[in-house]
């Protein structure tokens, strides 16, 4: 039997902007929500080894998205992710589902093994996916209002003056695969 393995390409281009859509391989657990500042924890060592500008964030129970913008000269937004699930998974700890091929190669089982992004094309572009993250929460039912979910750059954003506090996070319609 001759075993062919996938050939996953990522689009990188060096400086771009990017949504990102990653998952845990539970849809239905809570972990992220559950253990948010073990989250925040990672992210931000890895922010800080590997600098990016995160232009919208939100955290679900199961999966979150993210909008960065990436430093001229640098594509490697795949080291990030690694570096942010591997370093949450570690401070969990504690057994996950696993499959051979995940036993194989040292992972936990906790994440789903790839995420999904997407070059951020022009203006309405970002737009339209930064507003996705911010109303994801709103669309699954969380919230009524974006502004009420607690894990959610959309916060800093009314702070800074970018969104009206009264923005409710009308549900988006489009191709962000989830």
């Amino acid at each position: 039997m001759i075993l062919v393995m996938s050939n996953y390409r990522r689009f990188r281009v060096e400086g771009a902007t990017y949504f990102f859509t990653v998952n845990l391989a539970q849809r239905d657990g809570t972990l992220l929500t559950d253990h948010i500042d073990h989250l925040r924890i990672a992210y931000a060592q890895t922010r800080l080894e590997h600098p990016f500008r995160c232009d919208a964030i939100v955290v679900l129970p199961d999966h979150l998205h993210a909008v960065w913008t990436l430093p001229a000269g640098d594509a490697d937004f795949s080291e990030r992710w690694r570096k942010i699930k591997a370093r949450f998974s570690r401070a969990l700890g504690g057994d996950y589902m696993r499959s051979p091929s995940k036993v194989n190669k040292r992972e936990n089982g906790l994440w789903q093994r790839r995420f999904w992004e997407h070059c951020i094309r022009d203006e309405a572009d970002f737009r339209a996916h930064v507003a996705y993250c911010w109303s994801n929460p709103v669309k699954r039912g969380y919230v009524e209002r974006a502004v009420d979910w607690p894990y959610s750059s959309v916060h800093r954003d009314v702070r800074l003056g970018r969104v009206e506090p009264e923005w409710c996070g009308a549900v988006l319609e489009g191709a962000y695969r989830e």
